[in-house]
């Protein structure tokens, strides 16, 4: 498991029977986690100072406010800023165990010493694209819900990256990459973090299972001369980091090296213990120039 410990303001505290006690800036909240099937002496409820707890009902659930908070705040990765919000589904809009990949398309994108095209598809709320744009990138950030697109637009604002190349894309992933191909359009490097199941803008149906391989396949025919990497994320429960690994080899031409990881968050109160969130398979392409 590969995690990073250089978040400013996001620490995991404790997690036990089910939930993950989490500081997010100044504020503390409690939210589910099926990977969490352990118990610890410690009852993360009787923690003091939680803000709020996301509580599970039916298919749903809603958040309990022990105090009042604000409707959004900021937290830092390295010279980053990203707007949080407790919404629905337990979720707060980032997830921090990414800044694993983050640091890795920084270096890369860095090291090449050349104008990088991204294109991130399923780019939810841009972390990726913040990092990215970081490291001098021009990038294409694509997500079927306008109002996740309209936060990673203010993710780079607040990380001063306005100046940067961005182009913002309310699509289904798989009908834009269609499209893209048509227009003979080229990118660098692919960043793909598809949900399991999910519908388009205009109720196109996604399953993981049935559909990432065909959409890796298309999404190859998109790749520059020379390519830099292609990485694919995956929060699928049973799908493991050397399935996203074999689908990257079987599809992908030319010299490239894949790692194939999970990633995972340190838990900061239990000695030993890291929260897994996920896989990721990285495909580096050997630079011919070097």
């Amino acid at each position: 498991m590969l995690y990073n410990d250089e978040w400013k303001d996001f620490c995991v505290i404790s997690t036990s029977q089910g939930m993950k006690l989490e500081k997010w800036g100044s504020y503390i909240l409690l939210r589910p986690d099926p990977q969490v099937i352990w118990e610890d002496k410690n009852k993360l409820e009787n923690y003091p100072n939680i803000d709020a707890i996301y509580h599970r009902e039916g298919g749903g659930g809603k958040w309990q406010y022990n105090k009042p908070l604000p409707t959004e705040w900021i937290v830092g990765w390295r010279n980053l800023k990203f707007k949080v919000k407790p919404m629905g589904f337990k979720h707060t809009g980032l997830f921090p165990e990414q800044a694993v990949n983050w640091d890795k398309m920084i270096n890369v994108i860095t090291n090449a010493n050349r104008p990088i095209k991204v294109l991130n598809l399923f780019a939810y709320t841009g972390g990726a694209t913040v990092a990215c744009a970081s490291a001098g990138a021009e990038v294409t950030h694509v997500d079927s819900a306008k109002n996740m697109v309209e936060r990673a637009k203010e993710n780079i604002a607040l990380s001063g990256l306005s100046d940067k190349v961005v182009r913002y894309i309310v699509d289904d992933c798989k009908k834009f990459v269609q499209r893209e191909i048509k227009r003979g359009k080229k990118y660098d490097a692919i960043i793909m973090d598809p949900p399991s199941y999910g519908r388009g803008p205009n109720g196109e149906m996604w399953k993981i299972e049935a559909d990432i391989f065909p959409l890796v396949e298309l999404c190859a025919q998109l790749l520059s001369d020379q390519p830099l990497f292609f990485l694919i994320n995956s929060y699928t429960t049973g799908l493991q980091p050397t399935v996203m690994s074999n689908i990257l080899k079987m599809v992908l031409k030319g010299n490239f090296n894949v790692e194939a990881y999970e990633v995972g968050l340190k838990v900061i109160n239990q000695e030993g213990v890291y929260l897994p969130c996920g896989c990721s398979a990285f495909a580096y392409y050997k630079q011919k120039n070097k």
